[in-house]
C-alpha cells in the first residue's frame, strides 16, 4: 500500500476506518529520517494503511495525540487509538506491534 501524508484538514478522513498505522514525524527529526525507508518497505509488504502527519505543520492532529516527541506511531483501528509507541523501530518490531492488535 501507498503511504499517504496526511495533514490536519485530511487526517481523520485518512484513519476512520480499519486498522492504520500513523507516523507522527519533523522534518529535522533524525530518527525520523532513519525511520522513513523503513516504512516504505513497511508499505510494500503490509496490507495496513500508513499515514504520515508531519508534526510541525499540523499541531492541531498532533496535540490531540497527545505526541510528545518524534517519531511516535499510532496504531488506529476505526479511528480509535489501539497502540502507541515511540523512537526508531526496525521493520521486524513493526510487523509484530501491528500483527499483534489485527
Amino acid at each position: 500500500m501507498a503511504i499517504v501524508n496526511a495533514s490536519d484538514q485530511t487526517f481523520y478522513e485518512e484513519t476512520k476506518s480499519g486498522l492504520v498505522l500513523v507516523d507522527f514525524w519533523a522534518t529535522w527529526c533524525g530518527p525520523c529520517k532513519m525511520l522513513a525507508p523503513v516504512l516504505e518497505e513497511l508499505a510494500q509488504e503490509i496490507d495496513v494503511p500508513i499515514v504520515k502527519l508531519e508534526v510541525e505543520e499540523n499541531p492541531a492532529t498532533a496535540g490531540e495525540y497527545e505526541v510528545m516527541s518524534v517519531p511516535t506511531l499510532v496504531l488506529l483501528k476505526d479511528g480509535e487509538v489501539v497502540a502507541k509507541t515511540g523512537g526508531y523501530q526496525p521493520k521486524e518490531a513493526l510487523i509484530d506491534f501491528i500483527n499483534s492488535y489485527r
